[in-house]
């Protein structure tokens, strides 16, 4: 089953690679949709794909990459659009 998760990562997020860092985590797990910084020092990202896979990157999030510090994650699923043919960093809002 194909799902699309919409997360919002918050803590110590910027400028320890967590969004270079999800992007692979993202293409290792055969997902597509985007991740980027908001100026509130969040991290956001869309994941679509399989469930299981969207599952194991989730997961990940909550931990991110070495330097980074996750305080908190807040996750919301939603049916796959199939509108992604990539996994990118986009634009900081």
């Amino acid at each position: 089953m194909l799902v699309q998760a919409h997360l919002t990562i918050q803590g110590k997020v910027q400028g320890v690679y967590f969004r270079w860092s999800t992007v692979q985590q993202a293409r290792q797990h055969n997902l597509t949709g985007w991740v980027r910084n908001r100026t509130d020092g969040s991290v956001e990202a869309l994941l679509e794909g399989d469930q299981q896979q969207v599952a194991k990157v989730v997961k990940w999030c909550h931990k991110g990459p070495p330097d980074a510090r996750v305080d908190s994650v807040k996750v919301n699923y939603a049916e796959a659009t199939g509108k992604f043919a990539t996994f990118e960093i986009v634009p900081t809002i």
